[in-house]
């Protein structure tokens, strides 16, 4: 049983909702049998004849042809192509002929209407069903009531009073079109968490991408003037070397200022940009979670304001990488960010999305355990049962002398 739910929770929601959606469709259509067998139960006359015999094996077809279409169409509506006809053409063909042998089967009932009525809609209903993941809900709607309204004039060729098979046609086509439609609501909302899901895949990205060009443009600003002038005033000291001009000299010493100066302003760049603030990424992490649909808890946050710049950076850094795998490697439902005081400083951050097998560092866990090295720190990761637990522990007296090298 653990292995089930570990099964389950290693999954992303859009993947069990998907798991849901289909087992919903597999398992229902897979019940045409069983509901032939209540139907000729309803009968007047339940005794297993030839036609009812025949009905009950026409409903085994139905339900394998329909299991393969709501398959072959739910597939095609995923990968967003053109669903096959073969498949429908089959489950067609099953449904109206199971209808037909339901006619022979119980067309001869004394009191026939109950037994006839649903021996011929529940074929044709369940063919209708497996194909809601393409049709729309007009269409849907227009063959529902179709079914309903054939229902009913089946009834009155068998001597049914036309009021009775009047509300028939209604009830019948209400309840499969009802049927229909709360399958395609299915459809929808597997549709919807889908596409959430694949929007915020791209907003990350998005925001990766945005990053890298301000650091770009960041770069460029600084790189471009000075460089430029590097080169020029290289051309200059060339020229004035070919031509033995004392100005040389002061050409040259010009060239090595700027780009110290160049190197300075890159540094100062790449520093703002390593730089990180607690208190802004406790904050920043527990929007993005909360936006993600993740409950967020954290402890301690006041106890952060005191703590030495170099260390609010480095376990910046924690926090940023942390919240960044619970929000792409796992299907954490809550949260829980834990900083506590001391020296060492523990920042501890756990999800309950922890996946099955044994858990490996990737680049981002391993650059982060490199920075905190740098910083005399300490990255450690594991389970604690359904939990995935960071751990890092900073000491407080070392974080000023090592953060220049982090740096």
């Amino acid at each position: 049983m653990p292995t089930v739910a570990r099964w389950w929770r290693d999954r992303s929601d859009p993947q069990r909702l998907d798991l849901y959606t289909r087992s919903s469709f597999y398992g229902w259509l897979a019940m045409t049998p069983l509901l032939a067998v209540l139907v000729a139960g309803s009968a007047e006359d339940p005794a297993p004849g030839a036609g009812v015999v025949a009905f009950v094996g026409g409903s085994v077809a139905v339900a394998v042809t329909t299991v393969v279409l709501a398959r072959s169409w739910l597939a095609a509506r995923r990968e967003d192509r053109t669903p096959a006809r073969a498949p429908l053409v089959a489950a067609a063909l099953a449904g109206v002929v199971t209808a037909a042998l339901g006619v022979l089967a119980f067309g001869g009932q004394a009191d026939r209407t109950p037994a006839l009525s649903w021996g011929v809609a529940m074929p044709l209903a369940m063919v209708l069903t497996a194909v809601t993941p393409v049709w729309p809900s007009r269409r849907l709607a227009r063959w529902g009531f179709g079914i309903g309204g054939a229902t009913a004039v089946v009834v009155l060729a068998a001597e049914t009073p036309f009021e009775v098979a009047a509300v028939l046609a209604v009830v019948l086509g209400a309840a499969v079109t009802g049927l229909a439609l709360a399958f395609r609501f299915s459809v929808w909302v597997l549709d919807v968490v889908v596409e959430m899901d694949r929007s915020r895949g791209v907003a990350a990205r998005l925001a990766v991408a945005e990053e890298r060009l301000r650091f770009a443009r960041d770069l460029h600003d600084v790189l471009g003037r000075d460089l430029s002038v590097i080169a020029v005033k290289s051309q200059l000291a060339g020229e004035l070397v070919r031509r033995g001009h004392p100005g040389a000299t002061d050409e040259l010493a010009d060239i090595s200022r700027v780009a110290e100066q160049s190197l300075r302003e890159v540094r100062d760049v790449v520093r703002g940009y390593r730089t990180t603030d607690l208190a802004g990424e406790l904050a920043g992490a527990r929007s993005v979670l909360r936006a993600a649909g993740i409950g967020c808890t954290v402890t301690g946050e006041e106890a952060g304001a005191a703590l030495p710049g170099p260390v609010q950076t480095a376990l910046g850094w924690v926090v940023r990488e942390a919240v960044t795998n619970v929000l792409r490697h796992s299907s954490a439902g809550t949260c829980t960010i834990t900083l506590v005081a001391g020296d060492p400083v523990r920042l501890q951050v756990a999800n309950d999305g922890a996946g099955r097998g044994t858990a490996t560092w990737g680049n981002g866990l391993r650059g982060l355990a490199e920075r905190l090295a740098a910083a005399s720190g300490e990255l450690s990761t594991g389970r604690d049962g359904d939990r995935f637990v960071v751990e890092a522990r900073v000491p407080v007296a070392t974080a000023d002398r090592a953060t220049e090298e982090v740096r």
